[in-house]
């Protein structure tokens, strides 16, 4: 049913992306899909705010969350699963959205914590992927 699998994981918040990370394992393992797994480095949203960082910070950081993510990959994706990582820089649901259709996914896994007074239903790229992704998205509760 499902080819490729697109896992989106939040590293500064790994440990409450263990649920979906096992639910998005059970899929691939259950339809031999290859898992895409996306970790998004945030872009400084203005450009003055960049004026404040070293010239080669943004390079850094998406080197170490490339680190990061075969790490977090490595210690909870057993190693027959077929996989891609993938480490997105600039806005987080976006980067989703253009990885996921660049790959061909047919479905996104992606965690979202509990509603609180502030949300609505889901967390705002929780949503954003639910509303403008071009294939299914599976929303795991932490």
């Amino acid at each position: 049913m499902y080819a490729d699998i697109m896992l989106a994981v939040d590293l500064v918040n790994a440990d409450t992306q263990l649920k979906a990370v096992g639910t998005a394992v059970k899929l691939a393992q259950t339809f031999g899909a290859r898992l895409h797994v996306i970790t998004v480095v945030p872009d400084y949203g203005m450009s003055i705010v960049g004026g404040y960082f070293t010239k080669d910070h943004e390079r850094q950081a998406i080197e170490h969350a490339n680190k990061a993510l075969h790490a977090f990959v490595a210690e909870h994706v057993p190693t027959e699963i077929k996989l891609q990582h993938i480490v997105g820089h600039g806005t987080i649901y976006q980067e989703i959205l253009r990885y996921a259709a660049d790959t061909g996914c047919d479905l996104i896994v992606m965690a979202s914590h509990r509603p609180e007074l502030g949300d609505y239903l889901l967390g705002p790229n929780a949503a954003r992927v639910v509303r403008h992704a071009g294939c299914s998205v599976m929303v795991v509760r932490d």
